[in-house]
């Protein structure tokens, strides 16, 4: 019975961890590499962040593409404060953050890869500073 539940447990660890920044912690980063913030405000009892965090962010893939292009930082609204004056309708709700500290565009919702890669892929550097939806 023993080494049913311990194999059980282990069959339900992610093999591939994910690593989200504290907005602070992303600030100092984007000093250093001038890349776009993205803000991850989630909940933790949110079924949606839930499932992108299970089917988007714990794909080992899509999380390398994301961090090459983004430094991924993540607000609980349930423990965080939200940065920026940011008003969250629902969550997960992501939004994009140049090096002049301006949102410069916001994804809501939950989304599969590819959606989220095509709602991603052109987010640069030097996007206009005006809100995206």
């Amino acid at each position: 019975m023993n080494k049913f539940i311990l194999s059980l447990s282990v069959a339900v660890i992610p093999l591939f961890a994910t690593e989200f920044h504290s907005y602070e912690e992303a600030l100092a980063l984007q000093k250093q590499n001038h890349k776009i913030i993205m803000i991850d405000v989630m909940r933790s009892n949110c079924h949606y962040c839930m499932k992108m965090q299970r089917e988007v962010f714990n794909n080992k893939e899509m999380f390398a593409w994301l961090e090459e292009r983004f430094i991924l930082a993540e607000v609980n609204l349930d423990f965080d404060e939200v940065p920026l004056g940011i008003h969250v309708s629902f969550t997960p709700t992501f939004f994009f953050v140049n090096k002049e500290h301006k949102i410069i565009k916001k994804v809501p919702g939950s989304w599969g890869i590819q959606d989220f890669k095509d709602l991603t892929k052109n987010i640069l550097p030097s996007s206009s500073n005006k809100i995206k939806e």
